[in-house]
């Protein structure tokens, strides 16, 4: 037996599994257009190809959480992604968009064991106020990575086509591969779960019963409401309504994405996870309410941007803590927990996205804000319960004179 991986190539590959799942379903968005060309079809079909790669990314990480539970973390990881190497393959020379749009959903699948496995290894490696700050990193680059890569694959959209950004697809599958061979597994044999193959999934009917669980992840898929409502309304509110160039909403996305980065890492200087998601939450809502009366009343762009940038950098600080508490409720099922986390996530994303687009985009956007932000609150207030929930509202204010 070699010695364990570093710290820094853990974070480096783990930092890599979790931007999968926006580079699998954002990176190509630029080149959308192209592709309806180049199959001979409709932009709706196309755009097909985006919805069933998040259905794999949700049904994905179902799978992959309890094998790995299962089976440790090492092999699952492999099989992920040589899956994904396969289908990225497939995708680039399908001969028509019906074999896309299934490829597309088999390379979700594959990406859903990247970011799955990624936070059930951080749960076994680390725990507290490490873990806590593991997360925080994670939590920043899965918090940049839906804003960064429409605009790298618009880039590269003109420069290669969009073939070129699933070679690029390809490429980092590889490296990742490259990786995960490396990687020494993190979860000995002794403390597996020992069920037979049919019980490899009842583990779901434990971690279900954990209501705490279950206000931690309903919090976070919420607050990924709104992230996912922003990132679906943001171009056409600043381009079409505001009459910005394509280069000035580039330019947009990239200081939200900081601000949400920024957020995820100043998130660990609460002393207890709980006062920065509770802060973040109540935060989120105040904004999303002004930010949701501002579109209402017609606001300028830089009233809208500077409320945006408050409303992301409050839900930015909710998803390290939220991942962490809810990572910490369930640490024996850690693959499954990590799992229904993220499924639910990614399903609350496709089920906001398109509600962006029902009448006016101005008020649409503001009003699902507003409704994401108020339910988010809720779940982190359930989660404390009533004995707790006074000395958390001190205590997450009070916490403040001493990071």
């Amino acid at each position: 037996m070699g010695k364990d991986n570093s710290k820094l190539f853990i974070l480096i590959l783990l930092g890599m599994l979790t931007a999968f799942g926006p580079f699998v379903t954002d990176m190509y968005l630029p080149s959308l257009p192209a592709m309806g060309e180049y199959f001979n079809t409709s932009s709706s079909m196309v755009q097909l190809g985006l919805t069933t790669s998040m259905i794999g990314l949700a049904v994905g990480q179902i799978f992959f959480g309890p094998l790995s539970d299962r089976y440790g973390r090492r092999i699952p990881l492999q099989v992920a992604m040589w899956l994904f190497i396969v289908s990225t393959v497939l995708c680039l020379f399908a001969q028509d968009i019906h074999q896309f749009v299934t490829f597309r959903l088999i390379q979700g699948i594959a990406g859903a064991g990247g970011i799955v496995i990624a936070r059930s290894i951080a749960t076994d490696k680390f725990s507290g106020k490490e873990l806590a700050k593991m997360l925080a990193i994670i939590g920043a680059i899965n918090g940049i990575a839906p804003v960064v890569a429409p605009i790298i694959g618009g880039v590269f959209t003109e420069a290669i086509g969009w073939q070129g950004i699933f070679g690029i697809l390809l490429v980092l599958g590889m490296l990742l591969l490259a990786g995960c061979m490396r990687f020494r597994e993190s979860l000995p044999a002794e403390k597996r779960l020992a069920t037979k193959w049919a019980d490899t999934f009842n583990s779901f009917k434990v971690v279900l019963r954990n209501k705490q669980y279950i206000c931690y992840v309903l919090q976070l898929a919420f607050a990924q409401g709104v992230l996912f409502a922003y990132i679906a309304s943001s171009p056409f509110i600043i381009q079409q309504h505001y009459g910005y160039s394509p280069f000035a909403f580039s330019v947009c996305f990239s200081i939200n994405a900081i601000a949400i980065g920024g957020a995820a890492a100043f998130s660990v200087k609460f002393r207890r996870p709980e006062n920065g998601t509770l802060i973040g939450c109540m935060g989120m809502l105040v904004f999303s309410v002004l930010e949701c009366a501002a579109l209402s009343l017609g606001c300028s762009f830089w009233v809208y941007e500077l409320l945006l940038l408050a409303v992301l950098f409050m839900m930015g600080m909710t998803f390290t803590t939220s991942t962490a508490l809810a990572m910490e409720c369930e640490r024996t099922n850690a693959g499954t927990a990590s799992a229904l986390l993220g499924a639910v996530s990614f399903s609350f994303g496709g089920i906001v996205s398109p509600l962006v687009g029902i009448g006016n985009i101005l008020v649409s956007t503001g009003i699902i804000f507003v409704i994401c932000s108020v339910c988010s609150l809720a779940g982190i207030l359930f989660a404390l319960g009533r004995r707790r929930l006074k000395v958390r509202f001190y205590m997450a204010f009070s916490t403040s004179q001493k990071r």
